[in-house]
């Protein structure tokens, strides 16, 4: 079996997908969580930045990059290629959402400053409002209580994670999306990521 090593910071951020689908996937890996020597590690990573998969030596960069190379090799990627590319599709589209939350979002954790009423006013309300529709509406569609197909893939994880973390910094911002936060309990509920959730380290974001 390949030897992984996942590199990000101390934090959930952009490395927690990657944490949850290798451990969904049964996947043993060094969850490496640098700091102090980041700056030295920069440069070994393929575009700078974190995270990074490490497989064997060869390193894989990029959040979606990582979580779809491990899903694919282990049926957390969709069932069908019609299945993969909605997964997809939902990721791409939560990349759009994110680019404009965050610029609210991360002030309300401590990560930069701003007046968070207007920054609440100006993207964190208007980008909740044209994501989560469309998630809610998937839920429906699809029936199973997942995003895409009967099971769960790596988006799902994505979501779920997203969801956990905005209700755990502002009580009842997505009251109005029942079936967002029921998708979040049912995923959260996996035995193997209910686990990692109750040990993983306490961070901020």
């Amino acid at each position: 079996m390949p030897t992984y090593k996942l590199y990000y910071f101390k934090m959930r951020g952009l490395g927690e997908l990657a944490r949850q689908t290798l451990t969904l996937a049964g996947v043993p890996f060094e969850d490496v969580r640098v700091h102090e020597t980041w700056m030295e590690f920069k440069g070994k990573c393929p575009f700078g930045q974190m995270p990074v998969l490490e497989v064997d030596g060869k390193m894989i960069p990029q959040q979606f990059a990582i979580a779809r190379y491990v899903a694919t090799q282990h049926g957390l990627a969709g069932k069908t290629s019609f299945e993969a590319a909605w997964v997809d599709a939902i990721a791409d589209q939560w990349k759009d959402f994110h680019s404009e939350f965050k610029k609210w979002f991360y002030p309300v954790i401590g990560f930069g400053g701003g007046d968070l009423e207007a920054l609440k006013a100006e993207h964190g309300i208007p980008s909740r409002d044209k994501f989560f529709p469309l998630i809610e509406k998937q839920l429906k569609d699809n029936g199973s209580g997942f995003l895409v197909g009967a099971s769960v893939t790596w988006v799902d994880l994505l979501i779920a994670e997203v969801t956990q973390g905005i209700n755990a910094n502002v009580n009842g911002f997505l009251d109005a999306f029942p079936e967002v936060l029921k998708h979040e309990k049912k995923v959260h509920a996996i035995p193997q990521i209910a686990k990692w959730i109750e040990s993983r380290p306490e961070t901020v974001g």
